[in-house]
């Protein structure tokens, strides 16, 4: 949840991949994610967590754990979680500057990418726990 857009990403169903599916303007992306639910009824639903690059969370971060909790709030049978989301942003930039992509076309596309990186980090944690 960035101040200005919103990436979200899904995974398949075996939780093997991560793929982005669309940025949303922080205005008004409450109805948007409403629709992302309706259509792939998620297990859980995961909020990256923008912690300090010493790891502790900061005024952004406790923001995001209030938004979670209303969250929690509103839709009573969905499972939340946060997950840590340090320079998802930067390796995403990175990814599209290598692929040769323009400044311009970046802005649209890097917090798809960095929604797919925390949900693709999230998954090998997940499995790395579960072996």
């Amino acid at each position: 949840m960035g101040e200005a857009r919103v990436g979200a990403a899904v995974t398949d169903p075996l939780g093997v991949f991560a793929q982005g599916i669309a940025v949303w303007r922080t205005y008004g992306w409450r109805a948007k994610f409403e629709e992302c639910l309706a259509q792939y009824d998620p297990e859980l639903v995961l909020v990256g967590l923008p912690r300090r690059t010493d790891g502790t969370c900061g005024p952004e971060a406790e923001k995001i754990v209030r938004l979670v909790e209303e969250l929690r709030t509103a839709y009573p049978g969905r499972r939340f979680a946060t997950w840590d989301e340090r320079y998802t942003t930067v390796i995403a930039q990175r990814v599209l500057s290598e692929a040769d992509v323009s400044r311009e076309k970046r802005k649209g596309k890097v917090d798809k990418i960095a929604a797919a990186l925390i949900l693709q980090s999230w998954l090998e944690s997940s499995r790395a726990q579960n072996n």
